[in-house]
């Protein structure tokens, strides 16, 4: 009886199996290879039967219930799942960092990038040209293709608007005949422009395969997490190089200007366009709110204009758009024929807070900015909601905002190489995760293109971080003293120096870099001192070694000198004390300052003690151990290699690269009466301030590192900081650092 009853379950159960079978509630796999991590199904939106269902037998539901029931059921879907559900523009739309990218490249010599030598014959736009000249002067760069890690075009893909003068032909056949193609594994593809009237879709023309897309006004659709890089919209004219600063520092308080939204461009009477801008005029009102659309573009846009074209034209050429640009709290970036608008850098540098309303763009390199700190995103189904969501917002929200726009201007977005190498580290990040950046790097002073994770990922290690992170700096320094001359005599400048130094309560220990010619002295002939001296012979005995990063050094402080600086240790103390509070800056003695010489054209520099100074010199100087990495690794070997065949700058390239970095003045400290007549005394000084080549070599240094850097960072200052009762007519017992005022 009991066999009767397992057989008459058994049997039941296959029935069941059969039916379920038969109408398709349970999908046999097509491929007999079972699932890996590189399968669909690891993505999210995969579900069951998805491969089964576009089986060309699939019967397609008749119902128009059922049909309306998955269209309401796609309006809840997320932007991913929907990505997966759409067939896509690419093949490849299915990519992702783990599965269409070989890590293995970037095993032998890390992120290394190779451009394709330009073919003969291919024509090439300006902003293209600017995107490769700016891989090839990155520290990433390397022309050998066997040291690659990413690989980029010399093909202009930039512009596949197929009416554009800039489209370039048959460029799918030139791609596929490349050598290095390989399906388009790591490469990647810079586009600002795709489609063509009237659709503009995000079509470029040809298969990018498995190559990552560094791309404008891409949808969230579209967009491939993790691997797409979403860049901003720019024009021809921006610069390659440097870019300008943003305008806030013209107008910071208070943070409402003359007006609250504004809006000036064109609005679309055929082909595709933006809705919005068509419905504009509902919430403009010539006063606070002050949004303009213009019907005059395009060579007939008269046979096409509607009732609202004439009267929208005269109000348009009333206003003029830099004037409201600059005079506005929140402007407006509606999509146009694309998501992506050129108003969006237009009100980042002008600090004025963007709204945008271009539903579905994923916004430029989103993976890293968090746009909520610098920009209102907007639903373009909520226009009329626009004005008083505005309103509503807090001054110092406003304030907050405003400051947001400017860092991130100029951090990433002022010239085509912050966009290239943001783009460029961004995906340096997902390749070596174990170093890559956090967000408060990207999103605080000074930005992830100073701080580099291969120095560290504390950000304690850092000299912007400590407010942030509630720690001081660690309360020692290291003295770095650079000697170029033989060790005679044991009253050499370079013997009190050590001694002055060594007695300082902050000094940790004392690295004598011995760049001289001459053999190492024994270890007998320099002065015994409380803390260790460590005796380094200079590498190549350059003097950029220097700034190299020693392994040596434990402190976050590093106390630059030359041999024959006169410093008391008083004086030391006093500056260590000020760099405390300024640890992202130099701090130190002898200022320099910088001039633009209209006559000649260019920068000048001058050692002329005025109010005026904008560099400190590095032979009596502190500064954080960071910089000796960034100007290591970051600055060109180019850079470096003019400074060392000179002999000379070095000084000047490191206040460039500090004030570059910060954006703010070096702070001098005052020293002793005597020590501009002392300084100027010592022969080995003197005879090189009085040599006129070096001193026209320090002039050529100005304009090449201001070439370079694409602007002149540094920043002029008339702040001298004394210590405490240094000009008071008290007892001397009473200061602190009295020995700074005696004679």
């Amino acid at each position: 009886m009991q066999a009767k009853k397992r057989y008459l379950i058994l049997f039941s159960a296959g029935a069941c199996v059969i039916l379920l079978f038969c109408f398709g509630g349970i999908q046999v796999p097509l491929s007999r290879r079972g699932p890996s991590r590189r399968d669909d199904r690891s993505l999210t939106g995969y579900h069951p039967g998805a491969r089964w269902r576009r089986f060309p037998g699939y019967l397609q539901p008749f119902s128009s219930w059922e049909q309306d029931r998955r269209d309401d059921h796609n309006e809840h879907i997320s932007p991913r799942q929907k990505r997966d559900a759409n067939s896509g523009v690419y093949t490849g739309k299915r990519c992702r960092m783990d599965s269409c990218f070989d890590f293995s490249l970037c095993e032998r010599n890390g992120f290394k990038v190779y451009v394709y030598p330009q073919q003969k014959g291919e024509k090439m736009s300006e902003s293209y040209q600017n995107i490769l000249s700016s891989i090839e002067g990155s520290r990433f760069y390397t022309p050998d293709p066997g040291q690659a890690c990413l690989f980029v075009l010399s093909l202009d893909t930039l512009d596949r608007d197929q009416l554009s003068p800039q489209y370039v032909h048959n460029l799918k056949a030139k791609i596929q005949s490349l050598p290095l193609w390989n399906g388009g594994k790591n490469h990647i593809i810079f586009n600002l422009y795709s489609g063509t009237w009237p659709d503009y879709t995000e079509d470029l023309g040809f298969d990018i395969g498995l190559a990552m897309l560094a791309k404008a006004s891409i949808s969230t659709e579209n967009f491939r997490p993790n691997f797409d890089v979403s860049i901003p919209l720019f024009s021809k004219d921006h610069p390659r190089t440097g870019g300008e600063r943003g305008y806030l520092k013209h107008n910071t308080i208070p943070p409402y200007r003359k007006y609250m939204l504004v809006f000036k461009g064109k609005r679309y009477l055929t082909g595709i366009g933006s809705d919005t801008r068509n419905a504009l005029y509902h919430v403009h009102n010539s006063e606070d709110v002050v949004l303009l659309t213009t019907c005059k573009h395009g060579k007939d846009w008269q046979k096409h204009k509607d009732a609202r074209c004439d009267k929208d034209n005269a109000e348009y050429d009333k206003y003029d758009y830099r004037e409201m640009l600059y005079n506005s709290t929140f402007c407006l970036v509606p999509r146009g024929r694309r998501l992506g608008s050129f108003r969006f850098l237009e009100a980042l540098q002008a600090a004025c807070v963007p709204v945008m309303l271009s539903n579905g763009w994923e916004l430029p390199f989103s993976e890293i900015i968090d746009w909520n700190t610098a920009a209102v995103i907007g639903d373009e189904r909520l226009l009329l909601q626009i004005p008083s969501t505005v309103h509503s917002i807090h001054q110092d929200k406003i304030l907050s905002l405003r400051q947001q726009t400017q860092f991130l201007w100029e951090a990433y977005f002022n010239s085509v190489e912050k966009i290239v190498l943001t783009t460029l580290e961004i995906i340096q990040d997902r390749v070596l995760q174990h170093t890559s950046r956090s967000n408060l790097m990207w999103n605080s002073l000074p930005g992830g293109l100073f701080t580099l994770p291969q120095y560290s990922t504390y950000l304690g290690d850092f000299p912007f971080y400590y407010a942030k992170l509630g720690i001081k700096p660690y309360s020692k320094f290291t003295a770095i003293i650079h000697v170029v001359t033989p060790l005679v005599s044991q009253s050499q400048p370079v013997m009190k120096l050590l001694v002055a130094v060594a007695k300082s309560q902050y000094c940790a220990q004392v690295i004598v870099l011995w760049n001289c010619d001459k053999p190492l002295p024994a270890k007998h002939r320099w002065p015994a001192t409380s803390v260790p001296v460590i005796v380094i012979e200079g590498e190549s005995k350059v003097i950029s070694s220097r700034f190299l990063p020693y392994d040596t050094i434990p402190t976050d402080a590093v106390l630059s000198l030359d041999e024959d600086t006169v410093l008391s240790t008083t004086e030391v103390d006093f500056a260590f004390t000020v760099w405390q509070s300024f640890p992202d800056r130099i701090v130190g003695y002898p200022a320099r300052s910088h001039f633009w010489d209209s006559n000649k054209e260019r920068w000048g520099y001058t050692s002329k003690w005025t109010n005026d100074y904008s560099m400190v010199l590095t032979g009596a100087a502190i500064y954080h151990k960071y910089y000796h990495y960034l100007y290591t690794t970051y600055l060109p070997a180019s850079l470096k290699t003019m400074v060392d065949q000179m002999s000379n700058c070095e000084d000047i390239l490191m206040n460039f690269l500090v004030s570059s970095v910060s954006k703010l003045p070096p702070i001098k400290v005052t020293q002793k009466k005597q020590y501009k007549e002392t300084m100027m005394g010592q022969s080995s000084r003197a005879s090189r301030w009085a040599d006129p080549d070096h001193f026209a070599q320090r002039q050529t240094c100005m304009n090449k590192f201001a070439s370079w850097f694409g602007t002149m960072p540094l920043v002029h200052s008339q702040m001298r900081l004394d210590p405490v009762l240094f000009k008071d007519q008290v007892s001397i017992l009473r200061k602190k650092y009295r020995d700074i005022e005696r004679l």
